[in-house]
């Protein structure tokens, strides 16, 4: 068996996972189940995916020709230098940061965000430090996640062998998780805590005076924050959201952000993302993906320095985005409990009164050939029982502006 202590960082027997339940399946297995038995009675149309459907750049095809001879080699496992650079310069120019991030240390190309944010858990709980250790004692380390949450975190700590937490939402309503109801001995076990802003499905962005208190408050218990920061650059009001890095410090101790080319530049099946932050994270993360994880062409990093390093089409999609929105502002306002949300691209709406997201789903895909989430399936019940998405459906307004103008009144006609 290889030796998997990299950076000298020790590995331990990874203890044995219960079974991690339906929340841990993916959302669209699930709601190919749900709607295995039904016949839609009009055309079908997926609202259902996180897919961006807007135009590619128009360099890309431009870019791959130049560097075809890429594909006859291996590419390096931490990505070309010029990407590396390419990445942290984004990262300056997007953010106020204290400093760029050092593209030799403190940056990587990743296959996609969701590869990197699945991976991260096995690397925060080898990164943890013998007084973390010590702390967490004979019981498994916790990775605390937002409910709702992105399927990746889940899989991520449950392949690290670690106990998953949900962040406890505020209990008069509201989706940014409740740092108050965080305990110091939940802190003491948590090897790391997955965050989104803007959030999925909810689209809510965080405050920069919350981001800091959070960072605050992870740093003073060793926990490793991840921001999956995939839908930083659609946001529906007139400010960007604040990034990680931005309240990270100089050397961004403790905190890293992943992103991606798929819902920026609308190119989901480039898989080409990126993460920055901890240097003595990114640097153990390099090692083990090294010898784990996928490679990204080099080609394909090639369209990502391209596309890196053009705002125009960027800024032309966010326009797009908000236009959509001001469709759903007419259509379903005063329905649903309906809200504009701070950024993203998903609705979230609460559907109880036509019985809650599955018998919703099922309604829509049957009367409309509608596709949709179930609102509990992107969410995993409490303590108490109660699944905080089971009231709700995710629709994902990703499609053009004449399909999304004919698809909301489907969706309210569908509901009524």
């Amino acid at each position: 068996m290889p030796d998997l202590r990299f950076q000298g960082v020790a590995t331990d027997p990874t203890p044995p996972v219960s079974d991690p339940g339906p929340a841990a399946r993916s959302p669209f297995v699930r709601l190919t189940e749900l709607l295995a038995d039904i016949t839609p009675s009009r055309p079908p149309l997926s609202l259902a995916v996180g897919e961006p459907r807007h135009a590619m750049p128009g360099f890309v095809g431009d870019v791959l020709a130049a560097h075809l001879d890429g594909f006859g080699r291996y590419p390096a496992g931490k990505g070309l230098p010029e990407f590396r650079r390419a990445a942290a310069d984004w990262f300056a120019r997007r953010y106020a940061l204290a400093r760029a991030p050092d593209p030799e240390r403190e940056v990587l190309v990743l296959n996609g965000s969701r590869e990197g944010l699945f991976f991260a858990a096995l690397m925060a709980r080898r990164l943890a430090s013998p007084r973390k250790r010590a702390r967490i004692g004979a019981r498994p380390p916790v990775v605390l996640l937002p409910n709702p949450f992105y399927a990746a975190y889940g899989a991520g700590a449950e392949a690290a062998g670690c106990e998953s937490a949900d962040l406890p939402l505020p209990a008069g309503g509201g989706w940014l998780p409740d740092l108050d109801a965080l305990t110091p001995d939940l802190l003491d076990r948590a090897v790391a805590l997955y965050f989104a802003s803007p959030a999925n499905p909810q689209g809510t962005i965080a405050p920069r005076a919350y981001l800091e208190r959070l960072v605050a408050l992870c740093r003073a218990h060793e926990v490793l924050v991840f921001a999956d920061e995939c839908y930083s650059e659609i946001w529906l009001g007139e400010e960007p959201p604040t990034g990680i890095l931005e309240v990270g410090g100089a050397g961004f101790p403790g905190v890293v952000a992943f992103n991606s080319l798929s819902k920026r530049s609308s190119l989901p099946g480039l898989r080409c993302g990126f993460c920055a932050g901890d240097a003595r994270f990114i640097e153990a993360f390099a090692e083990f993906r090294n010898v784990a994880a996928p490679q990204v062409p080099e080609p394909l990093q090639w369209v990502g320095i391209a596309a890196l390093a053009d705002e125009a089409h960027v800024s032309a999609s966010r326009d797009l985005y908000k236009t959509k929105f001001d469709v759903a502002d007419r259509v379903l306002g005063g329905h649903f409990d309906y809200q504009r949300p701070d950024g993203g691209f998903f609705l979230w709406l609460n559907v109880a009164a036509a019985g809650g997201g599955e018998a919703a789903a099922r309604r829509l895909w049957q009367r409309e050939g509608l596709r949709t989430v179930p609102g509990g399936y992107l969410c995993r019940s409490g303590a108490d029982g109660r699944n905080p998405g089971a009231d709700y459906l995710r629709i994902a307004l990703v499609q053009d502006l004449a399909t999304t103008e004919a698809a909301l009144p489907r969706l309210l006609a569908g509901l009524s």
